[in-house]
């Protein structure tokens, strides 16, 4: 099953061309209660096959639970991106829509290892200790969850104590309906903190701070 036509191959292939260094795409699945598993199972499937630098892993959640447990990986689908520094961001569901563009850009980064983040929060979270969980609840259809998406991968890519996951909220209703849920993004910290909507990076920060007890 073929997600991507042609056309849309080409210009992927022509953008994963200038990766320098090599990306583990580590997808999960299970085969209860996983409608979108074997959709996106194509889609990595697909991206993998239009780069050398791309080096897919698929396993079982449900069986093999110790990888889940390394990855740190509780539902299914899963992808979790692992750069040249061993630093790793995931997605939870369907990477489709306009978070797409998000999986992209997490790729390029993960295999750069670099982020472009401003000084006042490379300082500000340098010192920081504690772990830090960011889950980014999206919809395929938001044109202001990207921005969010990357902003959370970055941190994680960047910070190794930062963990930040892309939920795709219609699939996970009950972790949705959980942190109340009602328009996206929505953006939780440690289950206990974050915001409402698409904010700037330094907003990412205040509430990583606040949460972690470290407000300046």
């Amino acid at each position: 099953m073929e997600l991507l036509n042609e056309e849309v191959r080409g210009e992927i292939k022509r953008r994963l061309e200038v990766l320098p260094s090599d990306v583990k795409l580590v997808f999960f699945k299970q085969n209860l209660d996983c409608p979108t598993c074997e959709v996106v199972e194509s889609l990595v499937r697909e991206l993998a096959s239009l780069s050398s630098r791309l080096k897919l892993e698929i396993h079982n959640r449900a069986t093999e639970e110790e990888k889940a447990k390394e990855y740190g990986i509780d539902k299914a689908p899963a992808l979790v991106l692992e750069g040249s520094a061993g630093n790793r961001v995931r997605f939870y569901g369907l990477p489709s829509g306009y978070e797409f563009a998000s999986l992209l850009e997490a790729i390029k980064e993960a295999s750069f290892g670099i982020t472009e983040l401003s000084e006042p929060t490379k300082k500000n979270l340098a010192s920081l200790k504690a772990p830090i969980h960011i889950q980014v609840f999206v919809t395929p259809h938001c044109p202001y969850c990207p921005s969010a998406v990357r902003t959370a991968h970055k941190l994680a890519l960047a910070f190794p104590n930062i963990t930040a996951d892309m939920v795709e909220a219609e699939e996970f209703p009950e972790l949705s309906m959980k942190f109340g849920v009602s328009g996206v993004p929505k953006i939780i910290i440690n289950e206990t903190g974050g915001f409402d909507g698409a904010r700037p990076e330094s907003a990412f920060v205040s509430a990583i701070l606040e949460t972690a007890g470290a407000v300046n």
